[in-house]
């Protein structure tokens, strides 16, 4: 499945570019709302694309190179970095004025379809769930056979929302002393395991909170986003437009306490009440949009 820029046309709305200003894209993925926002900020207007995922990277860099179809134009500028290090790599770029900052928060199709790390629970692979490989150390299957089975409960608990995240920590433990776990389909068959029957059939797949709270703990996700968002208002321009998309609650509340905080401030003025969220035509040509929400702020 090709990447679809989620909320697309929302994200131009909020963000609002025009000729010659520049935008940063923390998660450039496929680069899907880059190319769309660069129409928009000829002739000289850049766009700062931030891309932690080194495969990724590569591919747009050479997409970039060869110039496909014009889609990812040459007022764009890649680095491979963590969104963590913002401030960092704005200084090191020389990039400024900026007008706007976007973040997808969710990861892209090439992750689950083609990446072989263990994103998916439908592919049997090496439970990995690294987002790049040459600079991180901890996998998914590091955790599930060295942690504690009072650690594995808590993050189950905590960036899963699990409601059995008690008795699947404890088969995972009871399995790995038999063999060590490895494979997306050996957790999948120990979940089942510790599960009720009827936890089987639910509208959300059954291993999905499982493999969430991996996925998050393996890349400190939420930990990065506390420590981004600070970092992108302070950079951001008066007037400046933050959006943020998210694609479950944990992010979306710490998206939602930031803009409350900074509202009360005086910092930002928010420029949607409520989350937005993709309407029936979107999911229906997109399903993995269904879980996005859109908040955006305006710097004062």
């Amino acid at each position: 499945m090709a990447h679809i820029p989620v909320l697309q046309k929302e994200v131009l709305e909020y963000l609002s570019p025009r000729a010659n200003e520049n935008f940063i894209d923390c998660t450039v993925g496929g680069g899907g709302h880059s190319a769309a926002i660069s129409e928009r900020i000829l002739p000289k207007g850049k766009i700062l694309g931030i891309e932690w995922d080194v495969e990724l990277y590569k591919k747009l860099l050479a997409a970039k190179i060869k110039n496909q179809k014009s889609k990812i134009k040459n007022n764009l500028i890649l680095v491979n970095d963590n969104f963590v290090n913002l401030k960092r790599i704005v200084e090191r770029c020389g990039f400024k004025p900026i007008h706007g900052i976007l973040f997808d928060l969710g990861f892209s199709s090439w992750h689950l379809e083609e990446s072989g790390r263990g994103f998916s629970f439908q592919k049997d692979e090496i439970l990995d769930m690294r987002y790049n490989p040459k600079t991180q150390k901890i996998l998914a299957k590091d955790i599930l056979n060295s942690w504690s089975e009072e650690n594995i409960e808590k993050i189950l608990k905590e960036y899963g929302e699990e409601r059995f995240a008690k008795k699947i920590a404890r088969k995972i433990i009871e399995q790995r002393r038999a063999n060590p776990i490895k494979s997306t389909f050996q957790l999948v068959k120990i979940i089942k395991m510790a599960i009720p029957s009827w936890y089987c059939h639910q509208k959300i797949n059954f291993a999905t909170k499982t493999f969430q709270a991996l996925r998050i703990t393996v890349n400190f996700e939420l930990e990065n986003l506390k420590r981004a968002l600070p970092a992108a208002l302070e950079i951001l321009e008066p007037n400046g437009r933050l959006v943020v998309i998210s694609f479950h609650s944990l992010e979306d509340r710490v998206v939602k306490l930031f803009f409350r905080e900074w509202k009360k401030e005086g910092l930002v003025s928010v420029l949607a009440k409520k989350p937005l969220s993709p309407d029936q035509k979107e999911i229906k040509l997109n399903s993995r949009a269904r879980s996005a929400k859109l908040r955006a702020a305006i710097k004062i």
